[in-house]
């Protein structure tokens, strides 16, 4: 179907034209196989920690732990770079364009993390390459969760964008999980010794026909209909995408916003996922395989419950769900770490009910974040601010953890970072305008006076002008 809306210039129209199911589920799949790309290596990079650390770098088993820690976190340091440069190229060439090439040095970042020397082998050069590696993976990440958030969020339609954007972090869970489970798999089938011998790469390699597979159906799809129209006005009107100094002048509230926001939502993240495994074994004595599996349980239950929780902000708003879980996580984050620490069933337990105050916030940020700016500004607002707050607060999370619990001797360290976390998220959402059915067409603000919702502009220019209506 398409609407006719009018242009900014007098006499001058542009059709829209509203995806039907098929182009959308493909948007759906196309966003979502890059998040998993990304999230797999971090599934296989911290399921494989202990492997990593010995073959890669030098020192005691403590020392090692830590240098792997702080090379995943170096990692963190660089998409601000990344977000800064593939964020503006999104706003002026396409959406598409760009997640192509962030999906290819991804993965092959990844491929080649399998296929580093020893450090036995080639003594510095290994982790120093390792370093190298993880920085292109970082600047390539740093231009892929805002592209594939802002794509996917502007080709769902505007009354189950929750729900349709919710798939995106069902990719982000499901690329964890299936580099843990490989990482899980492989320690069980080879042995210890195997695993530090060589097994470990093994699920690196898997990297490659993940990045061809996204790489095809990005390939495949047009760029958003609602960047389309954007560029053509633009094109008449001789104004692109926003300059990184208009953006930080106009922007610099959501973009505030925004930051956090993501403080909250990736400490959490990171220390639930990405943390927990080395956290089970260190400070909770459990197994090796143990501390790898349980975690799992977590996400995948967690994967069950994204699309109902998507759902459900489309009914209710954004922000409500994103209460529900902020204050939820602050009351329980203490008592539930104290229950991890008696017990397997105990440690089970205390994840699944963190995990499920969780979901809320993963489920809606896909929706959520794009609508805090207008499509001219939409992929570097979103690229920018998420990534540096991600830089500073998400990838440093397991290091900062692992640090003060060595210093204060507390296995309760996760859950006050946590709770603290939650509380930065807290005061932002106070300030964001609710989105919820919000058209994200046009060059204003989403949610902002004088901006129609979607379902209302869509009925508008319908009734206004049905003779430019056609299936």
């Amino acid at each position: 179907m398409s609407y006719v809306q009018p242009s900014t210039k007098q006499g001058e129209q542009t059709h829209f034209h509203a995806p039907s199911r098929g182009p959308i589920r493909r948007a759906m799949a196309a966003s979502a196989i890059g998040n998993a790309t990304e999230w797999f290596d971090y599934g296989i990079y911290s399921y494989g920690l202990t492997y990593i650390s010995a073959a890669l770098f030098p020192g005691s088993t403590a020392q090692a732990t830590l240098f792997a820690l702080a090379t995943f976190a170096i990692s963190f340091l660089v998409r601000p770079l990344g977000g800064l440069f593939w964020g503006p190229l999104g706003d002026r060439l396409g959406r598409k364009h760009v997640l192509a090439l962030t999906i290819i040095i991804m993965s092959v970042a990844t491929l080649l993390v399998g296929l580093l020397p020893s450090y036995a082998s080639i003594g510095i050069w290994a982790p120093a390459s390792l370093i190298a590696l993880r920085m292109i993976q970082g600047f390539s990440t740093g231009g892929e969760y805002g592209g594939a958030a802002t794509f996917m969020a502007e080709y769902a339609p505007d009354h189950k964008r929750g729900f349709c954007g919710s798939f995106l972090e069902f990719g982000t869970l499901a690329g964890f999980s299936l580099g843990a489970f490989l990482m899980l798999g492989c320690s069980v089938l080879l042995g210890n010794d195997a695993m530090h011998a060589w097994g470990w790469r093994l699920p690196f390699l898997v990297a490659a026909p993940l990045g061809l597979i996204g790489l095809y159906l990005r390939s495949k799809m047009e760029d958003t209909p609602v960047f389309r129209e954007c560029a053509e006005v633009a094109e008449r009107e001789h104004h692109a995408g926003v300059p990184l100094r208009e953006l930080f002048a106009n922007y610099w509230k959501p973009l505030l916003q925004l930051g956090g926001l993501v403080v909250a939502l990736n400490v959490v993240n990171y220390v639930l996922l990405a943390y927990m495994p080395t956290f089970m074994k260190k400070e909770l004595g459990m197994s090796d395989n143990l501390s790898l599996f349980l975690p799992l349980l977590g996400m995948l239950s967690m994967m069950v419950l994204l699309p109902f929780a998507g759902a459900l902000s489309d009914r209710i708003g954004r922000k409500k769900v994103w209460w529900l879980s902020l204050v939820g996580i602050f009351v329980a984050a203490v008592p539930m770490f104290t229950l991890m620490s008696h017990g397997i069933a105990g440690a089970l337990i205390g994840l699944a009910v963190l995990g499920l105050l969780y979901v809320p916030q993963l489920a809606s940020i896909s929706a959520m974040f794009p609508a805090m700016f207008p499509t001219q500004a939409r992929y570097a607002g979103m690229a920018i601010a998420y990534n540096v707050s991600t830089s500073i607060f998400g990838g440093t999370a397991p290091m900062v953890t692992d640090w003060l619990i060595g210093r204060t001797g507390s296995t309760l360290v996760p859950a006050y970072y946590m709770m603290a976390a939650c509380a930065v998220g807290a005061v932002a959402l106070l300030f964001v305008t609710e989105t919820v059915g919000c058209s994200l067409r046009g060059r204003g603000i989403p949610g902002e006076k004088g901006t129609p919702s979607g379902t209302r502009r869509e009925e508008a220019v319908h009734e206004a002008l049905p003779e430019h209506r056609h299936a």
